[in-house]
């Protein structure tokens, strides 16, 4: 490490949702100590979020075996450090047996139930001033989404998956709202269609295929890593799905959000900024939740959200936010 350079260990979620939410945190700690070095743990599914902080010293997969995450080995490989800072948002012990000058360390119950940004900002004492989530980019991977992205037209983005099928809405429903956007007299008439997951979703994709011609149609469910996906979501004009760590790409990347929630809390997890939305069926979290107590039934709780619920919810952000995305090409 650099001479000079002050070593933050930041020890970050499994998950890509809580780890785009409390990205933010390593933009304010960039911003405001300019000899930052940055060590990053996360999770195998989060790690490739942080490949491009200007101030990385290096990733630490933190992985686990037979249910056992593997502390220890972690503790092994940074306990030779003299850290400048630890910051933890897994609340681990082994923080605590760490050389640092400070700690900041997530401790259950040490506030209200918050949305997940609030619930960082904690960590670093910073809740009147927030940390929205932030994503860093090369040149390189802009370029590469120059290329995936280059057309006419404006692009609506889809994320039709979900971690399990409670709060997955149906495909035909999500191609239904494309449809009803994308076709003559849509809100996004000539439009191109966008759609987003893992490799394992590229049957998805190929669901939502015919919505668009051809040339219209971009597929980001094969072989595109996670950071190149966030920065083709710039260059969208609107954003649908469910709960998911790519809705929370796309709050990240500044577009329109409309976040689509059953069986998942949205005072915690709705989709963060200001050009972002919430669309449910009749039923509140609290509702679903007295019906599938431990979230274990195999059934969708999805099915009372309406294609018009959708389909009026977008074209009205589509409205509200029509003067500030102006300015952006094909939009």
């Amino acid at each position: 490490m650099a001479r000079g350079a002050f070593p933050i260990l930041f020890i970050t979620s499994n998950r890509i949702g809580d780890a785009v939410l409390s990205s933010g945190l390593v933009k304010r700690l960039s911003d405001e100590i300019p000899n930052a070095r940055f060590t990053i743990v996360a999770g195998p599914a989060a790690a490739p979020l942080f490949e491009e902080v200007p101030a990385l010293e290096r990733i630490i997969i933190l992985t686990k075996a037979k249910g056992r995450t593997h502390w220890f080995e972690l503790w092994r490989e940074v306990r030779g450090a003299r850290w400048g800072l630890v910051v933890d948002l897994r609340g681990s012990g082994l923080s605590r047996f760490i050389s640092t000058k400070r700690r900041a360390i997530w401790r259950k119950g040490s506030g209200p139930p918050a949305h997940k940004v609030l619930e960082a900002a904690r960590i670093l004492k910073i809740e009147d001033d927030p940390a929205p989530p932030y994503i860093f980019t090369s040149p390189e991977t802009e370029a590469r989404a120059d290329e995936l992205t280059a057309g006419v037209g404006p692009i609506l983005a889809l994320a039709p998956a979900a971690n399990w099928l409670g709060k997955t809405w149906p495909l035909e429903r999500f191609s239904r709202v494309a449809m009803r956007l994308l076709n003559d007299g849509g809100a996004m008439q000539g439009g191109r269609l966008m759609v987003l997951g893992g490799p394992e979703d590229a049957k998805l994709a190929k669901g939502l295929r015919d919505v668009v011609g051809r040339h219209q149609f971009i597929n980001l469910t094969e072989d595109i890593d996670l950071l190149t996906a966030y920065a083709c979501l710039k260059r969208a004009r609107l954003f649908i799905g469910n709960d998911s760590g790519t809705m929370h790409l796309a709050a990240a990347a500044g577009i329109p959000t409309l976040g689509l929630f059953g069986p998942s809390d949205e005072q915690l997890y709705a989709p963060w900024g200001e050009a972002t939305r919430v669309a449910r069926g009749p039923r509140t979290y609290e509702q679903i939740r007295a019906v599938d107590p431990g979230f274990g039934q195999a059934l969708c709780h999805m099915m009372d959200l309406t294609v018009e619920t959708v389909g009026d919810a977008a074209e009205e952000l589509l409205a509200a936010t029509q003067e500030e995305m102006a300015e952006t090409p094909d939009a």
